[in-house]
């Protein structure tokens, strides 16, 4: 709740009762009715008048956010050197006077837009690059003023910084930086180049006249209708170009796995003819030794036993007589 204004509303009641008081005074005396009490109460409520007005005019409550120029009539230099901080403050009534600057940061944005920006309707900045071509900004700048310097700001530019420092240096600042880059270098490899400068400036012409840059924000860049245009069908070649690189690049792909399939196959059938060569030389010596084996375990009289066993494999018996041969010859076992 603000003191001051409190106090100086009650004062404007108790100048309001007085003036009551004084026309009942009159009235009554016009009728020749007595108006003794009405007088006291005239006097007290003329002295509380007199007093609150003084006493409101007196008191200045700053809010935090603010700070408070105090133009005073016995200043030598017509104010005081001391700004007035947060809080309850006394100044000499009616002789001394205060300017409050709000010190919370302010933004001011310059946008096409409409309803986004201080100004109504298209307030982007138009630029020219370096190459020619001309472009549209919308931006945002962020500031505050210096606590230190209020005294500073408000005898140079009072309550015109706004509209008379920050909009047109920041305007002409962009155009500057504009101008030193290509178009393509401000859409693409060198715009944060740019933002950098356009901040760095900014940041000393506002602490040169006694504000404070926060922030600056680049917030679009547009383009006349025909770069626009030459941009989109460059895009288009370049979408294209890229597609057909990457076919390219599929087709090569594509080729180098049937490759290695091909090959993969022909591997294959390498290693198995070699596996089938292998394994027939394993088996002819496998078979080979086997025969050598064979050939070694045979005996006549194994060879004997195989013959009768082969020449009649279902007879048990055979009579021969005493004396004679065998009905079939044995054969001979003998090595020649």
């Amino acid at each position: 709740m603000n003191i001051s204004g409190v106090i100086q509303g009650v004062a404007t009641i108790a100048w309001i009762a007085f003036l009551g008081v004084i026309g009942t005074m009159v009235v009554r005396a016009g009728r020749n009715q007595p108006a003794k009490g009405f007088v006291s109460l005239a006097v007290i409520l003329l002295v509380a008048g007199i007093l609150l007005t003084s006493i409101g005019a007196g008191l200045v409550f700053i809010q935090p956010e603010e700070r408070g120029i105090v133009i005073s009539a016995f200043a030598a230099k017509g104010y005081r050197e001391a700004t007035l901080q947060p809080g309850l403050r006394w100044i000499i009534p009616f002789a001394e006077q205060v300017t409050v600057y709000s010190i919370s940061r302010q933004t001011y944005t310059m946008s096409s837009t409409t309803g986004e920006g201080q100004v109504t309707g298209e307030d982007s900045i138009r630029a020219r690059t370096k190459d020619g071509q001309e472009i549209l900004i919308d931006a945002s700048v962020i500031y505050s003023i210096d606590p230190t310097k209020i005294i500073e700001l408000h005898i140079n530019w009072q309550n015109r910084f706004q509209d008379e420092l920050v909009r047109p240096t920041s305007r002409n600042t962009i155009r500057d930086a504009v101008s030193q880059y290509n178009v393509e270098e401000i859409v693409s490899t060198r715009r944060v180049e740019m933002e950098a400068l356009i901040t760095k400036s900014l940041t000393d012409e506002f602490s040169a006249n006694d504000l404070t840059l926060v922030s600056f924000l680049l917030r679009d860049i547009h383009f006349s209708t025909e770069y626009a245009a030459a941009v989109e069908q460059k895009q288009i070649a370049e979408q294209q170009a890229q597609q057909a690189k990457l076919v390219v690049e599929q087709k090569k792909q594509e080729a180098e796995q049937a490759r290695q399939v091909a090959q993969g196959q022909a591997d294959a059938a390498v290693i198995a003819a070699q596996g089938a060569a292998e394994a027939r030389l394993i088996n002819a010596q496998a078979e080979a030794q086997a025969n050598q084996l064979l050939s070694q375990s045979l005996t006549p009289t194994l060879l004997q036993y195989q013959y009768i066993v082969k020449l009649a494999p279902g007879v048990q018996t055979i009579f021969v007589p005493s004396g004679n041969q065998f009905i079939l010859p044995l054969p001979d076992t003998t090595t020649p």
